[in-house]
């Protein structure tokens, strides 16, 4: 059972019923991250994230962390390019004062001065650590490489020094102009009932104060640049970009049976050639990235120094092949069927349903459809997937990204 409901404040708000579960996932997801941020604020709303659990006026940091352990709940966040989600995960007994207390810290989050000190400390320790993997590195830049420093290609976690930079009144502001009620979607997945999740919707969000809100526009350009990080490590790594299809594209679903093909799991062209033929890579694999505008498919591998070139000319020969011959019809089959059964396996996660349903919600103004979902991945044809492939793949227009200890990266 799902049902919907539009505050009067423009909060909305979104309950699947799961029977025969114990449990219940709750978020609070806000349309902004760091696609929609100025350089200036590069970073900020990572940050912000960070600080929503840093106290309110009737609790401190300890205290909310204390609350949600004693309930035998979880509780966490996350930033993305264009949304934030604050969620937690309890039994349905302890439902509703889960939600209290994420409601708490979601909406009377007071940035105490102390507690921005200790974790502007915390998040520099976080760029930091996302600067000695390398594969996170690599994957970073290469999305500065595919859409610039702007919008889509900013890193989520900002520049050191803007994180030091950032004021109270920096993050009062933007939380004002970018936590507003029509900008948020509070999403329910589990056991519980809906008439008792409209109501402590009602109860917690309803008295969100109305407010005039103007989305800003994100920043969308595209490139096709080469990016080189030197760095003093092992292995070497490199990524590859294409431009894709965005969200709400026709042919997205053919989009993600082709990835699986090609590098999606064991059984997918990549990790078969370069991995269990030729010994290049442990890791390598290919996935699909899909924003409102446009979309990114990437395609990444480590691998010894010395054998970069090798490796390099194994995954362009791959996706070449690809290009030039196509899928087989068995091929076909066992991608589309890892594509059910992928959306199948999320019906049974209540944290996956919460965020599944709530971004349908947010970003769409819409209820997610499973049966048509199913039905779109079911009729899909091996002549969709070769459109796919024959739009997916031009290197002309590829990014490339290398990071290792290395005198050059790759150029294309």
């Amino acid at each position: 059972m799902i049902e919907t409901k539009t505050l009067s404040n423009g909060v909305r708000v979104i309950v699947k019923q799961m029977e025969g579960l114990l449990s219940v996932s709750m978020g609070v997801l806000v349309g902004t991250g760091a696609a929609y941020e100025t350089d200036r604020e590069d970073g900020i709303s990572h940050f912000i994230e960070h600080m929503l659990f840093k106290g309110t006026p009737t609790r401190t940091a300890f205290e909310l962390s204390d609350a949600f352990d004693a309930l035998g709940a979880q509780v966490n966040a996350f930033t993305g390019k264009d949304m934030t989600c604050f969620y937690s995960k309890a039994t349905s007994d302890h439902a509703a004062e889960a939600f209290a207390l994420l409601s708490d810290l979601f909406l009377n989050a007071s940035f105490p001065e102390e507690e921005m000190k200790r974790e502007k400390g915390v998040v520099i320790e976080e760029i930091r650590m996302d600067e000695d993997s390398p594969e996170d590195l690599c994957l970073d830049l290469l999305s500065r490489a595919a859409f610039g420093n702007g919008g889509y290609g900013r890193n989520i976690l900002g520049p050191a020094h803007n994180v030091e930079g950032f004021t109270r009144e920096d993050l009062f502001a933007y939380r004002r102009e970018r936590y507003c009620p029509e900008n948020i979607v509070v999403s329910f997945a589990g056991c519980i009932g809906t008439e008792e999740a409209l109501a402590l919707a009602e109860r917690y969000f309803g008295g969100m104060e109305r407010t005039q809100f103007a989305d800003r526009k994100k920043e969308v350009v595209r490139r096709a640049d080469a990016l080189f990080r030197k760095k003093p490590i092992e292995q070497a790594h490199f990524a590859l970009g294409f431009p894709s299809v965005a969200r709400e594209d026709r042919l997205r679903p053919a989009v993600q049976v082709m990835n699986t093909i090609l590098g999606g799991g064991m059984s997918s062209r990549l990790f078969k050639r370069v991995r269990e033929e030729l010994g290049f890579a442990y890791s390598v694999y290919s996935y699909g990235t899909h924003y409102e505008e446009t979309g990114l498919l990437s395609v990444y591998a480590g691998v010894n120094p010395a054998k970069l070139d090798d490796a390099f000319s194994a995954v362009r020969e791959v996706i070449e092949t690809f290009q030039r011959e196509g899928v087989t019809q068995e091929e076909f089959l066992r991608g589309r069927e890892q594509v059910k059964s992928g959306a199948v396996f999320s019906q049974e996660n209540t944290s996956s349903q919460m965020l599944l349903y709530g971004k349908e919600l947010l970003y769409n103004g819409r209820v997610y459809d499973f049966e048509r979902r199913m039905a779109e991945i079911s009729a899909l044809t091996l002549d969709d997937v070769a459109e796919a492939i024959a739009q997916s793949f031009d290197f002309s227009r590829a990014a490339v990204a290398t990071v290792g200890n290395l005198k050059k990266g790759i150029a294309l």
